[in-house]
């Protein structure tokens, strides 16, 4: 791969690299095709709708014969010390089994989001946290409690006998490892061509679909319309540019049947032209015009502008849908490909080409790229992945040119409408995803919002697992049941089968203390303001950032001085077997 700084694409030069692709680690989580349906659920702590788990206190119900059961020893009662975490096998299937405090759990053992092995995750006050992306899950409702994903865990009977430990679990739970919470139905009589819906949601990725789905399981009964642009049903869009090959099936979130059972209205290919908050009404490109009671915008980004000769030809692409990344890996196969950008998608489609194309190269402004989000040093290191650095001015063929150079706020059909925008056109909202206008809420990659680690400061993070947060406080507010965002921002990049995790807010790091080897690309770096670690990176040292996460969001505050040392012991977990 040839990486090349401030230089002009056209049409002349081919120089041809040889890349060794580092062996690929067992998980490649970043790729894991999802395939059927999945991920997501809000997270009240305990969920009071009642959990589905297969617990003492229900009676069975009647369509449960024994035979949908299966029952075995699992371990000595003395096997586990507390604080430990065991995956056990009980002939149908696998359980975690989890002792804290005296008591033993069982629940799922896979995390819902990309099945990532919980027993490698972090144990502490009652949650699970996965080690690859930093979901929680409660262990005695197997509840989601932060996110990504929309799922959450089936929960197994745990009893002691003779100082045996004895898992009780329903054989289709012990095979999906993931349930869904309890939702109510709309019972308002709807007519579908009725212009009117009590809540409309404009966008359908992570903000939108939790907020949807979090009203359901509140309890929410009156009519839910999601609307979009794309012409899918909600789809995992950190993947297409890891995965080129994926269809949006494979990539699906959610199944249209999924939202229909649960009284969700998909609206596809539909896009909002002007928002008239006074009527509080919504105006579609196609002419349709629906009334709200309330709102929730979040169309997310979309890429940045770029000026170029040619604009009418079609093999440049902005990777947004399943088709875009399904045309790049088709039209680059054994072809020379030009990525122009070092964001992180860019460097990810960079990546996945290398196994398809004859040659790719990257263009961008930066000599190393992710420096302003990672750091030189972390910079440099992902570099070696793919680097050969030429000289500027050289002039390069592209079959398939690529633009991955960021990306700007999807708000520009709001600029009239009275709702506030900042100067770069981001939606300011408050600690309830609240805009300045009654009734109007927003989320996701859209929103300046304040975040607590930083004095509320109003900051924007577009993180896909933020966005899931975003959903669900706006749900809850909406419903008058404010409450706080608590989470810990957490994100990820997988190239050449490596993966970079990243928890924390790291803007205006002033220093970087790496522990580890950057050359063998295991390590983590700490991302440190004054004498505060504010936030942690890390490849190939799982459950460090998961770790990190869960220090972070107790409230604790990680002092510079504890990571300089070299001893990280303290925050390498020994609790899993």
């Amino acid at each position: 791969m040839h990486f090349l700084s401030g230089t002009c694409l056209c049409c002349a030069v081919e120089v041809k690299v040889e890349l060794s692709l580092l062996e690929k680690e067992k998980e490649v989580d970043g790729l894991s095709p999802n395939g059927k349906a999945s991920p997501f659920a809000d997270c009240r702590p305990n969920g009071a709708l009642g959990h589905g788990s297969d617990d003492d206190s229900t009676p069975l119900p009647l369509y449960h014969k024994p035979r949908d059961y299966v029952e075995a020893s699992v371990c000595h009662v003395k096997d586990l010390e507390n604080g430990q975490m065991r995956e056990v096998d009980l002939g149908s299937g696998r359980a975690l089994l989890i002792k804290e405090h005296g008591e033993f759990s069982a629940m799922g053992h896979k995390c819902p989001h990309y099945g990532a092995p919980l027993v490698k995750g972090v144990l502490s006050k009652g949650h699970v946290r996965c080690p690859w992306h930093g979901a929680c899950f409660n262990i005695a409702t197997g509840d989601i409690e932060d996110f990504p994903g929309l799922d959450s865990l089936p929960t197994f009977q745990v009893r002691v006998e003779k100082d045996k430990v004895i898992i009780r679990a329903n054989k289709q739970a012990l095979q999906s490892q993931k349930r869904s919470k309890p939702m109510a139905r709309c019972s308002a009589v709807i007519n579908s061509s009725s212009g009117f819906s009590h809540v409309l949601i404009i966008g359908s990725g992570p903000a939108g679909l939790v907020c949807a789905e979090t009203l359901r399981q509140e309890g929410f009964t009156d009519r839910i319309v999601m609307c979009t642009m794309d012409r899918h049903p909600p789809y995992d869009r950190p993947k297409l540019s890891k995965s080129l090959d994926s269809t949006a099936e494979q990539l699906r979130l959610r199944s249209m049947e999924f939202l229909q059972d649960h009284d969700i209205e998909l609206l596809t290919e539909k896009e909002v032209v002007a928002i008239d908050v006074k009527t509080r009404s919504v105006t579609f490109e196609d002419g349709l015009r629906m009334e709200y009671r309330k709102l929730f915008i979040a169309t997310g980004s979309k890429p940045k502008p770029m000026n170029y000769k040619g604009k009418d030809v079609t093999n440049v692409f902005n990777i947004r849908t399943p088709e875009d990344a399904n045309s790049i890996a088709r039209l680059a196969n054994n072809k020379n490909a030009v990525i122009v950008g070092t964001s992180f998608v860019g460097m990810e489609v960079a990546a996945a080409l290398t196994d398809k194309a004859h040659s790719v190269s990257v263009i961008g402004i930066e000599s190393v790229p992710f420096k302003k989000a990672l750091g030189e040093k972390v910079g440099k290191a992902i570099m070696k992945l793919k680097e050969v650095v030429l000289k500027s001015g050289k002039v390069l063929r592209a079959d398939v040119c690529v633009i991955g150079a960021g990306s700007i706020p999807a708000t520009s059909f709001l600029k009239q409408s009275g709702i506030h925008l900042d100067s770069k056109g981001f939606i300011t909202v408050n600690k309830m995803m609240q805009t300045n206008v009654d009734g109007v809420f927003a989320g996701g990659d859209v929103v300046m919002f304040p975040f607590p680690p930083r004095n509320n400061k109003k900051v924007n993070i577009p993180h896909w697992q933020m966005a899931h947060v975003h959903g669900r406080v706006a749900a809850l507010s909406m419903m008058g049941r404010a409450t706080d965002i608590k989470t810990v921002p957490y994100f990820w990049s997988a190239m050449f089968g490596k993966t970079i995790r990243y928890a924390g807010y790291g803007d205006g790091f002033d220093d970087v203390i790496i522990q580890g080897d950057l050359d063998e690309l295991r390590f983590v770096a700490f991302y440190t303001r004054s004498e505060e670690v504010v936030a942690v990176a890390s490849m190939n040292y799982d459950p460090i950032v998961s770790r990190v996460a869960e220090v972070l969001g107790s409230g604790k505050t990680i002092k510079k001085r504890d990571v300089e040392t070299g001893d990280i012991s303290w925050l390498i977990d020994k609790g899993s077997q």
